[in-house]
């Protein structure tokens, strides 16, 4: 059991050690390490495969978002794994989450970087961003690659039944 004590030092099992950095400060993260200093806050959400919990850094006093994933592998008889995510979060995000009912669902919610389990038992940072930002790239080209077939429809100022069929057909066989 530990319990914190002032700012630099925590004492467990009666030892005064040096307190632990922030997760946040680590590029990995040893599992044994989150079990030992994360509590639980407050369960958002809990179905048979996922949960949401809100949880507390008991050396920094840091919270996260804790997602829950089972996953079970239907070749290998039913075998179930689990897959842990945390995400950190500012004393806004707390609140919001549990007073507000503000969103926190993976991956809707899950717009910047968190600590996944791997293998081994050591959690990595991953950061979605890059992916987000490619399909905003790839939205915004869509977008003006339709606004742009709509402006060429409206300049040639035809707008039979045939005609809108024509620009729809053409619309699909662009996009492949």
């Amino acid at each position: 059991m530990s319990s914190r004590v002032g700012a630099a030092f925590v004492v467990e099992s009666g030892v005064w050690l040096k307190m632990s950095e922030s997760f946040q400060e680590m590029s990995s993260v040893q599992g044994a390490d989150l079990e030992r200093r994360i509590a639980d806050v407050r369960e958002l959400a809990h179905t048979e495969t996922e949960s949401y919990r809100v949880v507390k850094d008991e050396v920094t006093g840091e919270h996260y978002l804790h997602y829950r994933y089972i996953h079970r592998h239907v070749a290998e008889g039913g075998a179930e794994e689990a897959f842990h995510q945390l995400m950190p979060l500012s004393s806004d995000d707390v609140l919001e989450l549990l007073f507000a009912g503000a969103d926190y669902r993976y991956p809707s919610a899950w717009e910047r970087p968190f600590l996944r389990n791997g293998p081994d038992g050591v959690y990595i940072w991953f950061d979605p961003r890059p992916a987000m930002e490619g399909d905003e790239l790839e939205a915004e080209r869509e977008a003006e690659r339709l606004k742009q077939a709509l402006a060429e429809f409206k300049r040639q100022g035809r707008y039979s039944a045939e005609d809108v069929e024509r620009l729809f057909r053409k619309l699909e066989d662009d996009r492949k």
